[in-house]
């Protein structure tokens, strides 16, 4: 099977990087180095080409260069790859104070181009302890996952949210006109459903997978969504209906949506991504710190092969401080599933024996103070 992966990245003022040119083969890349060293800025710096806000969700001040109170006056991010369809070329880039612009071989590409032309998922530390953080976090996780596969759940998500806001603005200005109000409710409920929907289709697939795999060091889960539209549609309710009672339920909603100052209504934005260690029989969030990361792991590694058969290519995998919580076996386990998979995975870590399981099978570069070095 193919894989998405680079074969050459350029950076060009972003972050403490005026300028790398690294030249990489299709293996696995793993970047080590101490804290602070420019690691994550690598990866980040490639998770501009891929659909949304990057790893950290930084805009173009935060990223591009400064020396002193100077900052660069753009940035660009530059990668010779290979994706679903053969060889391409992907560029990101931003102007100061100007939105980022996105390339593929050249020309402008929308959102859902660029996810099926170049399948990518990541993985951050702060999904270490997924299962016991705020609900908000696992959901921009779990929409993350289903984005990769279904891009345009991505854009349903974003239309939503927009509409969202403007809602709850008119609400707390306390003079929103009823029929205005009824026709954001009526565009809300008509995406509400499409990612509700795309969320349980994302979830049967995800969970398959999860089920059908052998036995690894990462431990089966039990997932399950929490939310009142996954629900109605779960249980049967056509879409149509679905969207009705959606509707209904923010138009319920208003006088206190107002009066809290948030979107406390039963929208697709209050759902909940539940998991269960299926070995313990026990919520995820109740396990170890490590237990939790080997889920996490466990997810993504199964939704990276799900959009593999969907896309035709193994995507490039982000793991930033992956090795980070597991133990020795869990690493091997980790290397072995990389490259079972047949992905580039771009891994960080701030010692090399992290990744001593890949024997032979990672290129390896060591990171100090912004200097990269092959080893």
């Amino acid at each position: 099977m193919k894989s998405a992966h680079i074969t050459r990245l350029r950076l060009t003022d972003f972050r403490g990087y005026g300028a790398l040119d690294l030249d990489v083969d299709a293996r696995p890349v793993a970047i080590y180095g101490p804290n602070g060293a420019g690691k994550t800025n690598i990866l980040e710096a490639i998770s501009f080409l891929a659909p949304g806000k990057g790893l950290r969700g930084a805009d173009t001040e935060a990223v591009v260069r400064h020396e002193g109170d100077m900052a660069a006056p753009a940035w660009a991010v530059f990668a010779e790859a290979s994706g679903a369809r053969g060889a391409l070329t992907l560029a990101a880039g931003a102007r100061l104070g100007a939105r980022r612009q996105t390339r593929l071989d050249g020309s402008p590409v929308s959102r859902a181009a660029l996810a099926r032309a170049f399948p990518m998922l990541a993985l951050q530390p702060e999904e270490d302890r997924l299962f016991a953080g705020p609900r908000a976090e696992r959901l921009k996780f779990f929409d993350g996952l289903v984005s990769a596969a279904a891009p345009e759940h991505g854009e349903a998500l974003n239309a939503y949210d927009k509409l969202r806001r403007q809602r709850q603005k008119l609400l707390e200005d306390g003079r929103a006109d009823p029929t205005w109000l009824d026709a954001i409710e009526t565009d809300m409920a008509a995406h509400g459903v499409a990612i509700a929907a795309a969320r349980l289709d994302a979830l049967s697939r995800l969970q398959a997978e999860i089920d059908a795999a052998p036995d690894t060091a990462f431990p089966k889960a039990g997932l399950a969504l929490d939310g009142a539209t996954e629900a109605d549609l779960a249980a049967g309710m056509k879409s149509g209906a679905a969207e009705d009672a959606l509707q209904n339920r923010l138009r319920e909603g208003r006088d206190r949506d107002g009066a809290s100052g948030r979107s406390l209504s039963l929208g697709p934005h209050r759902t909940d991504l539940t998991a269960r260690h299926t070995g313990k029989d026990r919520p995820a969030g109740e396990c170890s710190t490590g237990e939790q990361k080997a889920l996490v792991v466990r997810l993504a590694l199964a939704q990276a092969r799900v959009l593999a058969r969907a896309t035709g290519a193994a995507p490039l995998l982000l793991l930033d401080e992956a090795c980070a919580h597991l133990d020795a076996d869990r690493r091997a386990g980790l290397a072995e599933a990389i490259s079972g998979l047949g992905a580039q995975a771009w891994l960080t870590g701030v010692e090399r024996g992290l990744f001593n399981a890949f024997d032979g099978r990672a290129q390896m570069f060591e990171v100090i103070a912004g200097q990269v070095t092959p080893r």
